[in-house]
């Protein structure tokens, strides 16, 4: 036996320190057990605590228009009086505006007009990148600035995170304005998410520009090659320049905390609207600040398909529609409208909404809505067209992002002139897109099919 030989006090020893042992063992493992819970309940603070920051609602939000009720009927005098009580816009006589297509058709003409600036810049604009579109715009204002011109310029935090700040610099050194929107701080994280995806400039209070351009070179060139970006950008003057004004005033108020006056009325200032006549242009600008609750940007999204009688064509660089949305989409084209949605295809740079966007497609293709993938380049334009007159371009994504987080803004137009121009842009886009069919769509690969459930999963944060 293994205890011949020994003594009784020696075997006595021996098993107190087996006895010892094993207790070291439990103790040790109760003691790591007690860690791990520490741990993980140190853990679960966290998180809490970053959720009491945050607060849910700014984590987890959607739209929240989920139908429309009533019929408004096709009367011009029926649609403003809906649209301004569903947005807060004004649709105003007096308004000229002229599209412009990609950065061939954009930027020579802004360049042009700040070139031509003698009082007043203001802009307001998402994304910011160094490159030749930066350098000629830097160089444009900071000798505006240098010329006494007042050039004020705020940038969001996110969308410019990547610039050096040698642009900062010199833009500071020649006199320009500068403010950062919701910079990203630890005491601000219920903010972090709300971006201002805005893109309004304003030349001395009489020229306006928005739509979905950024200042950077991948919105350059004709729209038509890998590298440069298919976008629809919008010029006007008349009355809604000054809505246009009210959205950068607003932003300069939060990021600077300074509340900036409109310059005195002149000759070159937007002339105060008169009354419409009978089918007169009328316009508007759209201001979707992100908060709590109903954005202005779904109601004007839900108003305009509930609105359409006889088509509904939707260009939409972000694609990725809530169910009810869905639903509406699909009741239009029910009720006989010509729904066509015009997006990007696989060469998109956000892969994960583009496969969260087809997601939806083969409700809305069983629902009768007309898919269109676009192939060339990235498409970015955010313009919709309802029957022969109803118009929007600007900064709106069909997403939540857009939707429930993001500061948007867009110009509206009642305007027949403008819908022929859209008209002849939609279906130029759709010849050189491809066209999605059920069938079709229904034989995508089986890994396909899991890339687009799993993107859809995080749909809401896209």
């Amino acid at each position: 036996m293994a205890s011949e030989g020994r003594t009784p006090g020696a075997v006595r020893r021996s098993v107190e320190k087996s006895r010892h042992a094993a207790h070291r063992v439990r103790s040790w493992s109760a003691t790591f057990r007690g860690r791990l819970v520490i741990a993980g309940a140190g853990m679960a603070a966290l998180v809490v605590l970053l959720l009491a920051l945050i607060g849910l609602p700014h984590v987890f939000r959607g739209p929240t228009v989920r139908s429309f009720a009533g019929d408004i009927g096709a009367a011009t005098a029926a649609r403003v009086r809906a649209v301004e009580s569903a947005t807060g816009v004004r649709l105003v006589p007096g308004t000229i505006a002229d599209v412009t297509v990609d950065g061939d058709g954009f930027f020579p003409r802004l360049w042009a007009d700040l070139r031509e600036a003698e009082r007043t810049i203001a802009i307001v604009a998402y994304y910011w990148g160094g490159g030749a579109a930066l350098d000629t715009t830097a160089g444009i204002l900071a000798e505006r600035a240098r010329a006494g011109v007042a050039v004020h310029v705020v940038y969001d935090a996110f969308g410019a995170g990547d610039l050096a700040p040698i642009y900062f610099d010199s833009l500071r050194a020649a006199g320009v304005r500068l403010a950062e929107f919701r910079p990203l701080r630890w005491y601000s994280l219920d903010r972090a998410t709300h971006r201002t995806h805005v893109r309004a400039i304003v030349i001395d209070g009489r020229v306006g520009y928005t739509g979905g351009f950024g200042i950077d070179d991948k919105w350059l060139g004709n729209g038509s090659s890998p590298g440069h970006w298919r976008e629809t950008n919008i010029r006007f003057t008349g009355p809604a320049v000054t809505q246009l004004e009210a959205a950068f005033v607003a932003h300069w108020a939060e990021a600077a905390g300074e509340l900036l006056a409109a310059p005195p009325a002149d000759s070159t200032a937007a002339p105060l609207p008169a009354a419409a006549g009978a089918g007169e242009p009328l316009s508007g600008i759209i201001h979707s600040p992100a908060g709590i609750g109903s954005s202005r940007a779904e109601r004007l999204l839900a108003l305009s398909i509930a609105v359409a009688r006889q088509r509904l064509w939707i260009t939409n660089a972000y694609f990725v529609p809530a169910d009810d949305f869905v639903r509406m989409l699909t009741e239009a084209a029910a009720r006989g409208v010509d729904v066509r949605l015009l997006t990007n295809g696989g060469g998109t740079d956000v892969k994960t909404t583009w496969y969260a966007g087809r997601h939806r497609y083969e409700p809305l293709l069983e629902g009768g809505v007309r898919i269109f993938e676009f192939q060339p380049t990235v498409m970015h334009a955010k313009t919709l067209l309802a029957d022969d007159a109803w118009v929007w371009i600007g900064t709106i994504n069909f997403d939540n992002r857009s939707l429930a987080y993001n500061d948007e803004v867009a110009f509206l137009a009642l305007d027949a002139r403008l819908a022929l121009r859209m008209d002849s842009i939609f279906r130029a886009d759709a010849g050189r897109s491809r066209e999605i069919t059920l069938d079709e769509f229904r034989r995508r690969p089986r890994l396909r099919r899991l890339l687009e459930w799993a993107s859809s999963l995080v749909a809401a944060l896209l």
